[in-house]
């Protein structure tokens, strides 16, 4: 995934990692992560989700906060951790292409979040099953 902006997977990668530390934090306070959900919500309604990559963040929302909730626990922390750190830096106001930048703003949003999924696409995936299989709805 190599883009003409300089931004590629391994950007993106480290980008993902560097966020680690703070989505444990994020994770480890309730109010705290009510907060970043709702600027989360306030981004999503403002930018468009078009291509695939973008398209996963509200399913990826919906698990962090099941997981917060202890509705959904069966998943590796790893995982959590990782989805928690593409989706603050998706929220961050300080990207590598600020958001401005209409179109090529999110290219390295789009990127962290496909590397992201990348790791944690079957997790993804067995959480949209036990959702399915319970009656739940996406919990954006």
């Amino acid at each position: 995934m190599s883009m003409d902006n300089g931004f590629n997977e391994q950007k993106a990668q480290k980008e993902l990692e560097k966020g680690y530390e703070p989505a444990k934090k994020l994770l480890n306070d309730p109010d705290k992560f009510e907060k970043f959900l709702q600027r989360l919500e306030m981004k999503l309604k403002v930018i468009p989700l078009a291509g695939d990559r973008l398209a996963n963040i509200p399913i990826m929302v919906s698990l962090i906060r099941s997981f917060v909730k202890k509705e959904y626990t069966d998943i590796p922390i790893g995982s959590v951790i990782a989805v928690t750190s593409a989706l603050i830096y998706f929220v961050s106001p300080i990207d590598i292409l600020p958001d401005s930048i209409p179109f090529l703003g999110y290219i390295d949003d789009a990127a962290v979040i496909a590397v992201c999924w990348k790791l944690v696409e079957s997790d993804v995936e067995e959480y949209v099953k036990w959702r399915d299989n319970n009656g739940m709805v996406l919990n954006v």
